[in-house]
């Protein structure tokens, strides 16, 4: 199962372990079983301290346990964890024998304090790139608190099950038999949603805090880059940031970032994540912004956060990225995450062997359908535009699948389902106004991306697409408040084009600062008076 160099990594991991622990298995007659028996054996081999054990004492078949021998404190896997998930298998590995997580020390122990039953499942495919945060926050919280368990399932080996409860999207978590969440998780944000006390106490903290020279709202590759040459300034800095990482965490492949041959999404937001950290910058993550006031007499601009705290600072950077676009037809917010989808790296394996669509003719688009003609029975490819818009390369590749359709003039209407998921495509043929229903599971949409502005509106001057105005500086209509990445009216929305933007916003903030005098205070305004 692992190869020389794979084995010898994992046996210098396993030098960490302090306890013994042991890896239960509960096998079945498929080949999914045998080839995981072979892997324990194999990791069993690597080390003294890890026994292996067949019981075959778990409904779910093939499973395994990694428990800390002599005691009940373990974490399950329902399937093999390769792919992304050996990483979580390996943390998993370590951190059940004695080997202690980086994470803060005020988080682990709030997790350690959890009153109460907590019961997870976590649906996993091996393509996903956002499921091992998930599942290793939770084997975390097994480890930390005997209060909390965590099975962590693979998707693609228990179709029954992922049919029965009509899972279709993943990460899909369950807590106590009812849907906890979808999509990536920190562990941070899943304490904070059981922990009901959480909110507000980080609330009270951030409130508290003395006022900024420059605050940072959005943790992308913008907010990472503006907050690291503020910074360097020696100047107060802080980054407000609802998911640090921003959607470079739902990215799979990046190829074209400068020096870096080849990378994955969440890779990057962990590097760019430590770098910010290796600076004085107060991080603080899960805070969405819900107002900008422009500055007062006192020369602080305020953002008012969904907890509603507020943070005050000399200037802005704001950052917040973009989403996802949606079709914005009947049908596609109820049937979200019930076959309308917007990953097609992580939620793909699910629809194995089914009809799909993918909306949009782009790069996105047509990469996303070769991706999944290599899963599903047929990919129906549909584009608003008279022709596709993605690379020539692209279409060349995808005109070779024996099993994709193009439409192009193709408008979607409608999203059709059966109360429980996805039935059907209604689209209107743009030239001849005829409307047509296609019969499948799945919707892929890739249609671009829309910015995360809809809180400025009233504030700061947007273009007609709701995009920031920046002049070259990344300066908008607001003093003091500056914009970069995204969110703004910067032509190209790259990684490595965001990281200059948010260079650039953050030496305008800085050139700002010096230019402009601090204001005075009411005494000090009495006293030379």
């Amino acid at each position: 199962m692992l190869d020389a160099k794979l084995k010898t990594q994992l046996s210098a991991y396993l030098e960490k372990l302090q306890l013994p622990i042991e890896l239960i298995a509960s096998l079945d007659e498929r080949d999914a079983s045998r080839e995981l028996e072979a892997l324990l054996v194999e990791i069993a081999g690597l080390s003294d301290k890890i026994t292996y054990v067949r019981s075959d004492d778990d409904a779910r078949k093939p499973s395994f346990a990694i428990r800390r021998a002599g005691t009940d404190l373990q974490v399950r896997f329902a399937g093999l964890p390769m792919g992304h998930e050996f990483t979580s298998l390996v943390l998993a590995l370590l951190q059940v024998g004695g080997h202690p997580s980086k994470e803060a020390q005020d988080l682990l122990a709030q997790v350690a304090a959890l009153e109460g039953e907590f019961r997870f499942e976590t649906y996993f495919s091996l393509s996903c790139q956002n499921c091992p945060d998930v599942v290793q926050a939770l084997n975390l919280m097994c480890v930390l608190n005997p209060r909390v368990s965590h099975v962590a399932i693979d998707g693609a080996l228990f179709q029954a099950e992922v049919e029965a409860r009509q899972v279709m999207a993943v990460p899909t978590v369950y807590l106590n038999g009812e849907v906890f969440g979808q999509g990536r998780m920190e562990l941070a944000e899943i304490v904070a949603r059981i922990d009901t006390g959480a909110v507000a106490r980080e609330a009270e903290k951030i409130a508290a805090k003395d006022a900024f020279d420059v605050l940072v709202v959005g943790g992308g590759p913008a907010g990472a880059a503006a907050a690291i040459y503020a910074a360097r300034k020696g100047i107060r800095t802080g980054i407000a940031a609802e998911r640090f990482g921003g959607q470079v965490l739902d990215t799979l492949g990046i190829e074209n970032l400068i020096s870096v041959a080849e990378t994955e999404g969440p890779k990057l937001a962990a590097a760019l994540e430590q770098n910010v950290r290796h600076y004085d910058v107060d991080l603080m993550n899960l805070q969405r912004a819900e107002e900008l006031l422009p500055a007062g007499e006192d020369g602080l601009v305020r953002v008012r956060l969904a907890s509603g705290a507020v943070l005050k600072s000399r200037t802005v950077i704001l950052s917040t990225g973009a989403r996802w676009r949606q079709m914005n037809v009947p049908g596609e917010n109820e049937y979200r995450n019930k076959g309308v989808a917007y990953c097609p790296h992580c939620d793909g394996p699910l629809f194995k062997g089914k009809r799909v669509a993918v909306i949009g003719g782009g790069n996105s688009g047509v990469e996303a359908a070769i991706d999944l003609a290599g899963l599903v029975s047929h990919v129906t490819l549909l584009e608003f535009d008279g022709k596709l818009r993605a690379d020539e390369v692209l279409q060349r590749k995808l005109r070779s699948l024996p099993n994709v359709t193009v439409l192009t003039n193709a408008q979607s209407t409608e999203v059709l389902g059966d109360g429980q998921k996805v039935s059907g495509l209604v689209y209107t043929d743009r030239l001849i106004g005829n409307s047509h229903r296609i019969e499948l599971e799945g919707i892929f949409v890739q249609i671009g991306l829309l910015p995360n502005t809809e809180w400025l509106k009233g504030t700061v001057e947007l273009s007609a697409r709701g995009e920031i105005v920046i002049d070259d500086r990344g300066q908008t209509s607001v003093p003091g408040v500056f914009a970069a990445g995204d969110a703004t009216t910067v032509p190209y929305k790259q990684i490595v084009v965001a990281m200059g933007a948010g260079s650039t916003a953050a030496l305008s903030a800085f050139d700002h600062l010096i230019r402009t005098p601090l204001p005075a205070l009411a005494g000090d305004l009495a006293a030379a008076a």
